[in-house]
């Protein structure tokens, strides 16, 4: 099975609008702009909830990873689906699911990190990080029938 046949239920639609500096010389998206778009929609996710109280000292990406499902090609834009895959003690994972005319194109995931004061150290999620993010978790496919 592959990784497009197994994605999850669920999650916050962010369309990301693509640059003509987006696209390669065969009309597809780079390969590295596409890193770019995913980090475009997790922020723009984060902030639709204007919760100032939350990971008061910055958040790091700890880790990426990115499966390219098929092309993705320079039109318009590109819908990415966000939502949080995991929440660990310290850390949390964020999934992006890219697609174009409804065909999963790409599927990301970031390890997140939240920082302590000295904006170096990783601290502990608290009560209400991990409450924000439970309320964003995806839905395995299984999970939602």
């Amino acid at each position: 099975m592959s990784r497009s046949e197994n994605l999850p239920e669920g999650g916050e639609e962010v369309e990301i609008h693509l640059r003509w500096s987006d696209q390669d010389s065969l009309g597809h998206v780079n390969n590295a702009r596409v890193v770019t778009l995913v980090e475009e929609a997790r922020i723009r996710w984060s902030g639709r909830h204007g919760q100032s109280d939350l990971f008061p000292h910055g958040l790091v990406v700890a880790s990426m990873n990115l499966d390219y499902l098929r092309p993705v090609y320079y039109t318009s834009s590109v819908m990415v689906r966000v939502g949080v895959q995991r929440i660990g003690t310290k850390s949390f994972v964020v999934r992006h699911i890219g697609s174009q005319d409804g065909t999963p194109v790409f599927d990301g995931s970031n390890v997140m990190v939240a920082l302590s004061e000295d904006k170096l150290t990783p601290r502990a999620l608290n009560e209400n990080e991990r409450s924000w993010l439970s309320e964003r978790l995806f839905q395995t496919k299984e999970a939602a029938r």
